[in-house]
């Protein structure tokens, strides 16, 4: 079978390594073996196959590993709605989540919709998120929406508690987090903001060239040695709840 490029697919080259922090649907490892004497030694990774952020250009499922024993920041340049996704795709990992913002009426539908608590999603205003009492069996993501300059608090990563931080455009301190983060997201930025994140994220010129293009729904994720173009595809539950795919808020 011929695979063809979808339409909505920047035409720049995209690296891949096993260092992404995302995977295919399918097995990429070789089979491995232990004894019956070494089986009370194995730990069991929690929903390693992790949240779904999209399709690459073959259609190919886009799998990001959230939950995960050392401390893991990722940085979303772009919608709400992309964040909100996450979020709610998160709980079917095993995961819990807790969202800091400044703007609570905007989580208030998907909030209920998921049930608050400890068992879904809990909203907190800024600076005011708790411990979250994470281990291997209740890994949380916490949601940092604080808008342009999120302030430094108590909300950090740490094993099993992954920290994703949106910012809906470049601010001064996103520099600082950019560099700071194990994974970028990046979605449609003026071409100011493309020029600024050329360079200090290191992107080849045809993605800077890119990224005032891309289409809503449309994420190019980046780590320090790997990037990928994802297209979000909600299920119709989820367009019933936070609407389409959308740049803006």
């Amino acid at each position: 079978m011929v695979r063809t490029a979808c339409a909505w697919a920047p035409r720049v080259p995209a690296s891949r390594s096993c260092c992404a922090p995302w995977c295919w649907a399918w097995p990429r490892h070789a089979r491995h073996s232990v004894s019956v004497d070494q089986l009370d030694a194995l730990t069991l990774p929690i929903a390693d196959d992790g949240v779904v952020i999209g399709v690459d250009a073959e259609n190919r499922p886009a799998v990001l590993g959230l939950n995960r024993p050392t401390p893991y920041d990722v940085v979303l340049i772009g919608g709400l709605w992309t964040a909100q996704v996450i979020a709610l795709r998160a709980p079917a990992t095993g995961a819990r989540v807790a969202v800091e913002t400044g703007r609570p009426q905007a989580w208030t539908q998907m909030m209920h919709a998921m049930g608050g608590g400890q068992n879904g999603l809990a909203v907190y205003d800024v600076g005011r998120v708790p411990p979250q009492g994470t281990s291997a069996g209740t890994p949380v993501l916490v949601v940092r929406d604080c808008g342009m300059r999120p302030p430094r608090g108590r909300v950090v990563s740490g094993p099993w508690q992954s920290v994703l931080t949106v910012l809906p455009y470049l601010s001064l301190v996103a520099p600082r987090l950019v560099r700071q983060a194990r994974l970028v997201g990046v979605q449609r930025v003026s071409p100011d903001e493309a020029a600024e994140l050329g360079r200090t994220m290191a992107l080849p010129r045809a993605d800077v060239d890119a990224l005032p293009t891309l289409s809503d729904g449309l994420t190019l994720w980046c780590t320090d040695r790997d990037r990928q173009y994802a297209m979000s595809q909600p299920t119709d539950a989820e367009i019933g709840l936070l609407g389409v795919p959308r740049r803006m808020d």
